[in-house]
This record gives structure tokens, C-alpha cells and sequence, in this order.
């Protein structure tokens, strides 16, 4: 198979970040995509004015390309925040505010896979005061997605770059996949595999898309080490998502990686055309 028979998308938040927000859709769309993703674009606030709504909205159509994405507000992100759901008080509060008005965004463009970060853990806090927090939030953002017939996303990252996030592997983030779909019933929630980020963590990478794919509601990928593109680091990428086809994953794979020290439309030259 390889990489000329997978379906990528880019994520906004990650490539073409040396260009303004709204130009960034056709920037993707002159490199040759046809989707896009992103985390959530307004990191000071969970409910933006609807005018910055109906902007982002119409550069995504001009473009001609769909978003396929989205994350939930996640507080500073890039930056020390890893997600806002399971922080007791007001970041709490914000992804609550959040939920309605980026589960309206993406239905609005069509966006069927919603993201959701956990948050790190607190200084102070019992951390299975966190995780019924988390479950609660994440309750909320699931019965959301599935009103607009959206999957909502549970993502692993990796411990050296994110220490305080708790889920820190793929077990670890299927497990809350699992509490949400039985809190539920709906059957929505989904995994994300990140590869980068299981690769950081040390995972068996292979063991992990046999056990995992039909799991599995979005894949990303970086190189490691780096994060960069498909052949700067050392990860077998093309045999991965061979074997993830292979397991049954027909989904979109998200570019998540940084262009280096070039423009981000020259950090495709790995991709067949």
C-alpha cells in the first residue's frame, strides 16, 4: 500500500503556522490537501465572538477544502496546558462554556471527529477527584458530538513532553474511552492514535494497532525523534499505516508534525503526488 494509498489531512495548528489563522485553509488547499484540522484556533477563549466563528468558517469553505477535526478548547495550546476538562474551578468551567459552541463550529462545516484533552495533573488535588471531573466534562462533550452524529476523540501523549498528563499510553486512554461509552450508552467516544506520541512513550507500536485499531477514531502522525516529517526520524510511518489498514482503519491520518526550518509547504516533499 504505503503512503500514496492513505488519506491525510494537515493540522492547522502545527503546518502552516507562520501564516495568519485565516490563510492557512488555502495554503493547505495550494499544497495539495483536501482537509484540514485543528486544535482549538482561539486559545484565550472558549467562546470567541461569533464574527471570528463565520470568518474561520468562510476561509474553510473558500478554500475548498473540509475540516475533518477539531479539539475542544484545551487552554494554552502549544504551551504548558494539555487540555482543561479534568482541572477543577475555571478552566473546568471553560471547556463546559466550549463545548456547545465547538461542537456548532464543526457542525456548521461538517466536522465529525471532536477532540478532547484531558488536562495535567493539579498540585493539590486528588487525582480521582480529576478523573470524575473528567468524566463528568467528558459525558457532556460526548452526548454533544453525538448530537451533530460527530466521535469524540480521547488522545494519548507522552510522558517526557507532557509529565503531568495521565494518559501517557494507549491502555491508558482506551480505559477512559471505555468509561465514557459505558457513563453514555452512545458508543461515540473513540481513541486517538497518535504515533508520535506512543512511539515517546516506548509503546509497541505494532502490538498497539493490532490490539487497538478497531478502537481507533483518528491516527496522527510525526517522526520521532523530532516530530518532524515522515523521514526524519527513524519511524517505519509507511509500514505502520500499512498495518493499520490492514487491521481496518479507513479513517484520515492527520499530518501533526513541525515543518523545521522551512516553509511548511515544502515539508511535503515525502508525500507521492
Amino acid at each position: 500500500m504505503g503512503f500514496a494509498e492513505q488519506r491525510f489531512n494537515v493540522n492547522l495548528s502545527i503546518l502552516f503556522t507562520e501564516l495568519p489563522l485565516l490563510e492557512r485553509p488555502a495554503a493547505a488547499a495550494a499544497a495539495g490537501f483536501t482537509a484540514v484540522e485543528l486544535w482549538w484556533p482561539w486559545v484565550d477563549s472558549p467562546t470567541p465572538e461569533q464574527s471570528e466563528l463565520d470568518a474561520l468558517k468562510a476561509a474553510v469553505e473558500h478554500a475548498g477544502v473540509r475540516l475533518t477535526g477539531l479539539n475542544f478548547y484545551a487552554g494554552q495550546l502549544p504551551g504548558p496546558d494539555r487540555g482543561a476538562l479534568s482541572i477543577p474551578g475555571e478552566e473546568s468551567e471553560r471547556f463546559r462554556a466550549n463545548i456547545d459552541v465547538a461542537a456548532g463550529f464543526a457542525q456548521s462545516l461538517g466536522c465529525t471527529a471532536l477532540n478532547a484533552l484531558y488536562g495535567n495533573r493539579v498540585d493539590g488535588v486528588d487525582p480521582a477527584d480529576q478523573d470524575a471531573l473528567a468524566l463528568e466534562n467528558l459525558v457532556l462533550a460526548a452526548r454533544a458530538a453525538d448530537r451533530i452524529g460527530a466521535i469524540l476523540l480521547v488522545e494519548a501523549l507522552n510522558r517526557p513532553e507532557s509529565p503531568r498528563y495521565p494518559l501517557v499510553s494507549a491502555p491508558a486512554a482506551v480505559g477512559v474511552v471505555d468509561r465514557v461509552n459505558a457513563a453514555t450508552g452512545l458508543g461515540n467516544a473513540r481513541f486517538l492514535m497518535d504515533l508520535y506520541h506512543l512511539s515517546m512513550n516506548g509503546e509497541d507500536l505494532p502490538s498497539v494497532i493490532d490490539r487497538y485499531a478497531s478502537r481507533t477514531g483518528h491516527v496522527q502522525i510525526a517522526d520521532n525523534p523530532g516530530r518532524g516529517a515522515p523521514g526524519t526520524g527513524s519511524l517505519p510511518l509507511e509500514d505502520l499505516l500499512d498495518r493499520l489498514g490492514k487491521a481496518g482503519y479507513e479513517g484520515w491520518v492527520g499530518l501533526e508534525y513541525k515543518p523545521g526550518d522551512r516553509p511548511s509547504a515544502e515539508a511535503f516533499d515525502w508525500l507521492p503526488r
